[in-house]
């Protein structure tokens, strides 16, 4: 898939200038008390550079380099890698490791198993891995617990909205995993 970075920066711009919420994530990850956090599919750096404002140690990880380029021109003080999910080796580990706006989804089919194996060897023992995605396209909650499961997390909560309303069922979850 071809991004453009600055085209996927202006729409979160036009959201926020027009009032709403872009922080739903950092809120969420801050909930849980990290000090360093790996954004996995950092898109234009939008969760990272929230996170930085507020102290915390973030680094950076995307596929495409238009959305790198974005990033690094928002925030040149975080540190941003340009890499593969799936071959993901920075050699550190992470209170919590963040993928949103869909990053799941955005991986080849049949590779979902290797892009949680490659974050969640970047979660340090008793960090957290935070995934939000849409559940209507083909990968499911129970899938994914699996492929966690399979990388030896352990689902602490799930959550309709990046705000913690309550998961029901629905299209869309985030879901909380845990290394013990």
């Amino acid at each position: 898939m071809k991004w453009n970075g600055e085209e996927y920066q202006r729409r979160f711009d036009r959201i926020e200038g027009e009032g709403g919420d872009v922080r739903g994530e950092a809120d969420l990850v801050r909930s849980l008390g990290p000090a360093t956090v790996l954004d996995a599919g950092c898109g234009t750096g939008r969760v990272a550079v929230e996170l930085a404002r507020h102290g915390l140690a973030v680094t950076g990880v995307d596929v495409d380099e238009s959305m790198l380029a974005v990033a690094r021109r928002l925030a040149p003080e975080i540190p941003w890698h340009r890499c593969d999910l799936v071959r993901l080796d920075l050699g550190e580990t992470f209170d919590v490791v963040v993928m949103a706006g869909n990053v799941p989804l955005f991986t080849p089919p049949g590779t979902e198993a290797d892009l949680v194996a490659g974050v969640a060897r970047h979660v340090r023992p008793g960090g957290h891995l935070v995934a939000g995605f849409s559940l209507d396209r083909g990968y499911s909650v129970d899938a994914y617990d699996e492929h966690c499961r399979a990388a030896g997390l352990l689902l602490e909560a799930r959550y309709a909205t990046w705000e913690r309303s309550p998961f029901s069922g629905g299209d869309y979850a985030v879901s909380v995993h845990r290394m013990p």
